[in-house]
Formats: structure tokens, sequence, C-alpha cells
């Protein structure tokens, strides 16, 4: 499997660094809305879970077949974290997911993050892309249109896959 997971990415906007327990503090801050649960289930949680979460997803996946990457969206304008995004890293298929802050939704944030994943991802050989996404959840439905992903006739756990095969389709536009 190659290291696509550990490489620090950058936007015109964003540093997307690996995230890692040293990111909990703050990270517990951008995620404390309950609002952000409104679709997935659960709660905000405390610094001390989401340390403990990210000292797992940093050591890695126990199956040597997949790679977990997850990154933190530093603003680059003001050095804050703003929100995450991971992949989910198999031989060919990657599952991607975002997840922006409330005071920094609505920017365009989490597509620009997620471009750059994607395009890290294509330039690594992955040839598909998976986005899990709530039927009633239309920002990002709007974040997989935008990156060239389209809804299939899959559910699971009542959500939408949606797919972008990409030996099949040209690069996503660049949006600012």
């Amino acid at each position: 499997m190659p290291p696509v997971t550990a490489a620090m990415l950058r936007t015109d906007r964003l540093d997307l660094v690996p995230l890692g327990p040293g990111h909990a503090d703050e990270m517990a801050a951008v995620l404390a809305d309950p609002a952000l649960h409104a679709f997935t289930g659960g709660a905000p949680d405390t610094a001390d879970a989401l340390r403990a979460r990210y000292a797992r997803l940093a050591a890695g996946s126990p199956d040597p077949a997949v790679a977990w990457g997850n990154w933190a969206l530093r603003l680059r304008a003001d050095g804050r974290l703003a929100g995450y995004v991971q992949a989910t890293v198999g031989p060919d298929t990657a599952e991607l997911a975002w997840v922006v802050g409330t005071p920094w939704q609505g920017r365009g944030l989490a597509a620009e993050a997620a471009r750059a994943v994607l395009g890290h991802l294509r330039a690594a050989g992955t040839t598909t892309v998976l986005a899990h996404i709530h039927p009633d959840h239309p920002a990002s439905a709007a974040v997989a249109r935008s990156l060239g992903l389209a809804p299939t006739d899959e559910r699971q756990d009542g959500e939408v896959r949606w797919r972008l095969v990409l030996t099949e389709q040209p690069e996503p536009p660049e949006r600012s």
C-alpha cells in the first residue's frame, strides 16, 4: 500500500496536517456543536476522548490492506483548526468523509479539503472513491457532487453511497 495517508497537503486556504493526539484540545472546541451530529448520531466528544481516538487513528489500521488518512484542516489565514477530512484507503478504493465546524461552514472549506485529498489519492493510484451521505444532508451532497461523485442506489446504515470511478472521470474542476 502506498503511503498516501501521512502526507501534509496544501490548498489555497488550508494546510491539511495529519491528525494526531496533539490536536484533541482544539478539535474538541471545533466539533463541540451538537448540530454536527444531527445526521451521524452521537454527541460531541471530550478532548480526552478525541485524544484517545486520534492516538488509535495515528497508530494505523490493524488491517495491512487498509490505511487510514486523517487530516486536520488548519486555516492558513489565522492558524486555527476548522474541521477534518478522513480517508479509509484500500488497494483500489478509498472512502472519504469530511466535517467542518459550524463557525466555518458555508465557505467551501470541506470541498476544498476533500478535493486536495482526492487529488492525492488519485496520484497514488486510487481508482474508486466512495462517500456515505445521509439523504437529508444537502451540504454534504453538494460537496460530493463538486468532487464529481454521484449518488448510487446503494444504502448503508441509512446513508446513500456516492461513487466516483477515477479511471473513467476527468479530474474535478478547481473551485475557489
